[in-house]
């Protein structure tokens, strides 16, 4: 028996095959082979057409099915999605996409939420949906409300990126939980789905379709799907989540105090607590986790550095020229000690932050000696100066109550660096364990939970294989004076602003 999980990315399609006994990955495809186009119309914006993305599912099935003949159609039990979060997919009573899809990147309706906030009142959202209606899918649908009315006409229901692909599959429009409170359309202290927001916004409450819990049979791949795809006809479709609480999932990160991290473009730390909390200052966001139940309210809460590998890329590309290994400048930065002598690099060079409340620090050198620092200086800097914003982010969700014990990462990005997992590991005295997963292959598995064939999810995810684990070292005071230096140079910048 095997299971197939996708990741539907803004960059690409990831599809993984995986035998359910053994939880042995056959084959990770990967569509297209170039970066998916983003349509950016006028500035701010960030379109995609949906169709592309079912065009790619369909192929990357398609190679699997072909490179892996013994896994026949009839033998795939379960399919299971992750998805970029907080799209808009609009679709009429006839299955069709009315516009392209308004992804995640696109910040159109940041003042309408920003409105909406102070509308509603900043209390009673965080009470209620622990968030600001902010930039996310309910504030991108009322932009299409007021300045697309005859689309906003047509519209049957409303779906996320991940409810698109299942509907391709399976003909069957539905959502789930943790997919509406990404859209902040879901009422945490009334269990239900936001009356306040779908009031304030003037929303009909049909356009929501059906609900579903995130691990089940949710739905049957249908004929046209299955022509489509090469999968069998009858097929469950047994989970579907957002990426960043999928990426959780696939570390096995499901219960309170138990947090999972990436360090790509972008760094994210995602924590999990057992009931529905808020900070005040809103600089994370708090979404129903994979397992959430009204009666068991599992909480991921999401901080977000926009300035994290990114900043690694461009000193990578920019001073030591593309050519070079990032094992090559990790070997370099070794050669510097802890504090890269008194060199600090501030990240925030990627947009504005929410964790400093929106405002755009831009990334800053400090402290630059010319007679005494070198390259190798300013390698170890940047390691340092972005495990640094991920300890001041986790302080933040140390005091909003989560407990920060373990750290779950992916055996990619920069947690592949020693310098950079274990600067985090001392300086928040949590141990780091390396996985060796995907997202899609944490969907898959997921699915096999879904479908039965797992009894639990926890059953599913014991195939979760720990290939390295950091903890904290006897050099703690170099860490801490480093990061002490990088929090005051951090505070001037700030007040400057």
């Amino acid at each position: 028996m095997y299971l197939i999980g996708y990741d539907i990315g803004s960059s690409s399609i990831k599809a993984a095959l995986v035998e359910a006994d053994t939880g042995r990955v056959l084959s990770i495809v990967q569509m297209p082979d170039t970066e998916m186009a983003i349509e950016a119309r006028q500035d701010g914006w960030a379109e995609q057409a949906p169709e592309t993305w079912w065009k790619h599912v369909c192929d990357a099935t398609k190679k699997l099915l072909s490179d892996h003949p013994e896994a026949t159609p009839e033998e795939i039990k379960g399919v299971g999605i992750a998805y970029q979060m907080h799209g808009l997919v609009l679709m009429d009573k006839d299955g069709n996409v009315l516009r392209p899809a308004i992804i995640w990147c696109d910040s159109r309706a940041v003042d309408i939420g920003r409105e909406a906030f102070q509308g509603i009142g900043p209390e009673r959202s965080l009470e209620h949906l622990l968030n600001s209606p902010g930039n996310f899918t309910a504030s991108k649908l009322k932009w299409v409300q007021e300045n697309e009315p005859q689309i906003y006409q047509r519209i049957h229901k409303i779906m996320l990126p991940g409810d698109y692909i299942a509907y391709k599959m399976s003909g069957v429009m539905n959502t789930t939980i943790s997919g509406l409170s990404e859209g902040i359309l879901w009422d945490f202290k009334e269990k239900k789905v936001a009356d306040l927001v779908m009031r304030y916004y003037n929303f009909d409450d049909s356009l929501i379709p059906e609900i579903v819990p995130s691990v089940c049979v949710q739905s049957k791949i249908g004929r046209w799907g299955a022509s489509a795809t090469g999968l069998a006809p009858g097929t469950s479709i047994g989970y579907r989540a957002g990426d960043q609480p999928n990426n959780a999932v696939a570390l096995r990160a499901l219960y309170p105090g138990e947090v999972a991290a990436t360090g790509g473009t972008s760094g994210v730390v995602y924590g999990v607590v057992g009931e529905p909390v808020f900070d005040p200052k809103s600089r994370v966001n708090g979404f129903a986790h994979v397992p959430y139940t009204p009666t068991n309210p599992s909480i991921g809460i999401l901080l977000c550095i926009n300035g994290a590998g990114i900043l690694y890329a461009w000193i990578r590309n920019q001073i030591a020229g593309s050519d070079t290994t990032y094992h090559s400048l990790e070997e370099e930065a070794s050669k510097i000690p802890v504090g890269s002598d008194g060199l600090l690099v501030l990240p925030f060079g990627n947009g504005a932050e929410r964790m400093f409340q929106n405002r755009n620090l831009g990334a800053t050198v400090s402290n630059l000696q010319l007679t005494r620092h070198r390259k190798e200086h300013l390698y170890r800097a940047s390691l340092e100066g972005i495990a640094y914003s991920f300890a001041y982010g986790i302080d933040i969700l140390k005091e909003i109550g989560l407990s920060v014990d373990v750290i779950r990462v992916g055996n990619d990005n920069l947690f592949q660096s020693k310098i950079f997992s274990q600067t985090i590991c001392n300086l928040t005295q949590s141990g780091i364990e390396v996985a060796e997963t995907t997202g899609a292959v944490g969907a898959a598995l997921a699915a096999g939970a879904g479908v039965g064939y797992y009894p639990t999810l926890e059953d599913g995810l014991q195939q979760l294989k720990i290939i390295q684990s950091f903890e904290p070292d006897q050099n703690i005071s170099a860490y801490s004076s480093g990061y002490g230096n990088w929090l005051e140079e951090l505070e001037k910048l700030l007040q400057s602003q």
